[in-house]
């Protein structure tokens, strides 16, 4: 047997992301790791519903033997076993991230044996991931572009704190001879075309309303046309979001709507965000950066014209490297 690597989750930004990748990559090679001080970096540190939904998740897929966990842990050895594809139902049981959970095992499902289906059931739209429209839109178009054939839909969006949220996956094997040449994202091309859309759900039309026109008026000279939507949910939730269309892919930015932020602020983080990627001229924008990384590193090598490393680029950077060796 491989040699367990213990990986440190008190790690540069110290949440769970360094979690997600050590599952990820394991599964993929079939190296054990023992994970200590997970989301060290966290104000509640351990495992939360929706980092427990990862651990099982990919040790199902994989055949994994786990140590015993449970919500509050710190620490949990992996000890993988082989991929297998098939139809897999997996509940976070919270408003926990459905995408976070998604880009922990699709790389993984692209290395089994056999297609597979996924289920999984969360929060859609939630602060501090990605939302639906980002990972439909902008990641798994990427994905794609390194060979991936994977589908994706969205059956009811999940706000904090009801969730109810529910994404459908299906997910193809890579086979070796359809990976492409080196992945490079390092030119977006001629901006064509943008929107900015603001979801209600259970709340007044007028608060989506309000986002889209500040957003719409600050950035004028993007020429962005305004929608609004209403959207069923098992709870009230708002979330606005602005869609950048290149020639080479769309990059998706956004704000989550809450009781104690007011619309102007949701818009404004949009704004803020959007004006600094433009500015910046790179093509990779920086959340997307992190997250490419994994899927990277196990299918086509490849470069990132990156907006800005982050914390958790560097992190996840570094965690990629400590289980390459």
């Amino acid at each position: 047997m491989n040699k367990v690597i213990v990986i440190d989750g008190s790690r540069g930004e110290g949440g769970g992301q360094v979690l997600r990748t050590s599952l990820t990559l394991s599964a993929a090679t079939g190296q054990p790791v023992r994970i200590e001080k997970i989301r060290a970096g966290r104000e509640k540190p351990g495992l939360k519903r929706q980092h427990l939904t990862c651990v099982r998740a990919v040790a199902e897929i994989c055949g994994a033997k786990v140590s015993d966990v449970e919500v509050g842990a710190s620490e949990l050895e992996f000890t993988p076993g082989m991929i297998k594809g098939g139809d897999y139902r997996f509940d976070i049981g919270t408003a926990g991230s459905v995408t976070l959970v998604a880009q922990t095992i699709l790389p993984i499902l692209l290395k089994a044996d056999t297609p597979s289906t996924v289920t999984i059931t969360g929060g859609t739209h939630v602060p501090f991931a990605p939302i639906w429209e980002f990972f439909a839109e902008t990641y798994l178009p990427e994905l794609r572009r390194m060979g991936a054939r994977v589908e994706a839909e969205l059956d009811a969006c999940g706000f904090y704190p009801a969730a109810g949220g529910a994404v459908r996956l299906r997910v193809w094997p890579l086979a070796v001879d359809a990976v492409p040449h080196e992945y490079k994202l390092t030119n977006l091309g001629t901006f064509r075309k943008g929107k900015v859309v603001g979801v209600v759900s259970a709340l007044h039309d007028s608060i989506a309303e309000s986002e889209v026109e500040i957003v719409g008026n600050k950035l004028s000279e993007l020429g962005l046309e305004h929608e609004v939507r209403r959207v069923k949910s098992f709870g009230p939730g708002n979330y606005c979001y602005a869609q950048l269309d290149y020639e080479r892919g769309s990059v998706v930015f956004s704000s989550i709507g809450t009781y104690s932020k007011s619309r102007k602020s949701v818009a404004n983080e949009i704004v803020t965000a959007v004006r600094e990627f433009v500015k910046s001229g790179k093509a990779c924008e920086k959340h997307l950066a992190d997250q490419l990384l994994v899927p990277m590193e196990m299918f086509t090598g490849g470069e990132l014209d990156v907006q800005k490393e982050t914390k958790h680029y560097t992190t996840n950077r570094d965690v990629i490297a400590q289980l390459r060796t």
